[in-house]
């Protein structure tokens, strides 16, 4: 594929509560743009306070894919959002629109953009749940143990408490007979069908990005957090949804373990160390053009930065409305 056969993507990323979802909005009503989410919680039905999908009101009537299209109790994995994206990507292109990723889940957005060739490992739903309970008895920790006596470097590049990340990983180690490494080395063959610019958010001082995370789970509480996530628990108790941020902090509440506050607590915390791990995760990706937000920043400030990273690409061959 030639580079001007290519399709333009317009990437947004950052850590949570950096403002991904206006700002991917704003340029989606600028450059006649739909929205694809990156985030592997957003993903899920009945999933909505914890993970901040973006409510009818947020979205201003732009057009959001792949948002609460999976059953909670389904597992998940990169070869499934992949599998998803890329003819959703190919379909808002053929209609003339700019295709707008959005998100902070950071392996779905590289191996989306560098077009990794994921192996199609079987998916085995008995081993998963098996995986996940063993997690639950025994802790993220000893089940991360299982990944580094089987593969250290997987072990060493995935967090353990990113259960996702960590049963897929074993789960292709298990059923392939391969480690999850090699599995990933041999994925990096064919050239990406994308021409993307990619946009980071990030705030100069990181106790103004831990401010906003610490207000936005206290709006959740608000807005029904802990109701939503009794449904979850009683519904899929070890599903890889009810292991979400914003969700497995509650359980202790929810068994009379401890105090709701205690837990809400826990949950501000464990969304402080996701922003962190993402943030490590994006600033190893030179391709990255971020825009170092303050607490004073403006939209209009935001959007000028935006353009002129814009004007230096040919994604100006989508009109400004």
């Amino acid at each position: 594929m030639t580079e001007d056969k290519k399709i333009p993507l317009l990437a947004v990323v950052g850590p949570t509560a950096s403002g991904k979802t206006a700002l991917g909005v704003m340029l989606s009503q600028q450059y006649h743009g739909e929205v694809v989410s990156a985030d592997s919680m957003q993903i899920y039905t009945g999933l909505d306070i914890a993970t901040a999908k973006p409510t009818p009101q947020e979205r201003h009537g732009i057009v959001h894919h792949l948002i609460g299209c999976v059953p909670m109790d389904v597992s998940f994995s990169v070869v499934d959002y992949l599998s998803m994206a890329k003819p959703v990507i190919a379909e808002i292109d053929a209609r003339g629109h700019l295709p707008i990723l959005v998100g902070g889940t950071g392996l779905y957005v590289s191996s989306l953009l560098s077009n990794v060739q994921l192996a199609e490992t079987p998916q085995n739903p008995q081993l998963r749940q098996s995986l996940l309970v063993y997690a639950k008895e025994n802790g993220n920790q000893a089940l991360h143990d299982r990944l580094a006596a089987l593969d250290r470097q997987a072990a060493e590049e995935i967090h353990p408490n990113n259960l996702v990340r960590v049963v897929r990983a074993l789960e292709v180690c298990l059923v392939s007979g391969k480690t999850f490494t090699a599995c990933k080395t041999q994925s990096h063959t064919v050239p990406s069908p994308y021409q993307s610019l990619q946009i980071g958010l990030t705030y100069a001082d990181r106790e103004v990005l831990y401010d906003r995370i610490n207000a936005r789970v206290d709006r959740m509480v608000e807005d029904g957090l802990v109701e939503e996530a009794y449904a979850v628990y009683q519904s899929a108790p070890v599903s890889t949804a009810c292991h979400a941020i914003g969700y497995k902090e509650l359980i202790p509440y929810f068994k009379n373990e401890a105090p709701l506050a205690s837990c809400i607590a826990k949950i501000k915390q464990e969304t402080r160390h996701y922003a962190k791990r993402q943030l490590t995760w994006f600033r190893k990706n030179d391709q990255i053009q971020w825009i170092i937000l303050s607490k004073f920043d403006k939209k209009t400030e935001i959007w000028e930065k935006c353009q002129k990273m814009i004007a230096k690409t040919n994604f100006m061959c989508y009109n400004i409305k």
